[in-house]
């Protein structure tokens, strides 16, 4: 890889979470809206186990439970930052991220987990607070078929809905880079993101053109900018 740990470092900022940001035309999913979305996705689940079909931060931060994983591949989808505006978690108002989701098109190898069959109703909630913070959502779950060494599966995932005014699909991959560079939130990096979704594909022998191409980009644009003192990054 290009992108290293060195290249994430430099853009390391302290920076307070700044609360729920508000969009137009959206607003805060209740407890209420979890507790409905929850049923309804358990109830759909095939009888043969639910499992979640991952290939960005799930991957290397799942943050539920699971019993079983396997790489898997999805037909008809492709990863992409085309989900924006992130103004809190990994970009702020001066430099807003730009998220990674799963858009139509080409195929996505990734990760599915089967989650625990005597807790679902626990972990699904994990999940969609994860995944879920406004509704309507530009994100919606759904069910998709995957390919695994052990077979076709029916799995949940999270896709982007092209209808959703949040939808970016014209960021070329300079453009992409360029944000990938710079913007930073209270969770960290844009970039800090990228080089751990990359590394970890890596590690589990995927390697995706997309994203590839994408850190060695960011990689270049860090390189290309001044260096700064710790405390001059602390300040910014």
């Amino acid at each position: 890889m290009t992108l290293t740990a060195d290249h994430v470092a430099r853009l390391a900022r302290d920076i307070p979470d700044p609360g729920f940001q508000p969009v137009d035309g959206m607003v805060p999913i209740t407890q209420a809206d979890y507790d409905e979305i929850a049923a309804e996705l358990i109830a759909q689940a095939p009888k043969d186990g639910l499992w979640v079909f991952a290939y960005g931060s799930l991957i290397w931060n799942p943050d539920f439970d699971f019993t079983d994983k396997r790489i898997a591949r999805a037909r008809g989808w492709h990863r992409a930052f085309c989900l924006g505006w992130d103004y809190r978690f990994r970009g702020n108002r001066e430099q807003p991220g730009v998220m990674l989701a799963l858009d139509r098109g080409g195929s996505c190898t990734g990760v599915v987990y089967r989650l625990p069959d005597d807790a679902l109703d626990a972990n699904i909630h994990r999940l969609l607070r994860r995944e879920m913070s406004m509704r309507p959502t530009a994100f919606p779950p759904r069910w998709i078929p995957v390919e695994t060494d052990g077979g076709r599966l029916t799995v949940l995932t999270f896709a982007m809905n092209r209808k959703s005014g949040r939808y970016i699909g014209d960021l070329s991959d300079e453009q992409t880079a360029d944000v990938l560079a710079t913007a930073c939130g209270f969770r960290g990096s844009m970039a800090e993101y990228l080089f751990a979704t990359v590394s970890h594909l890596e590690e589990m022998g995927i390697h995706d053109r997309y994203l590839w191409r994408l850190q060695e980009l960011t990689a270049a644009r860090i390189e290309a900018m001044p260096q700064m003192d710790a405390a001059e990054t602390s300040a910014r």
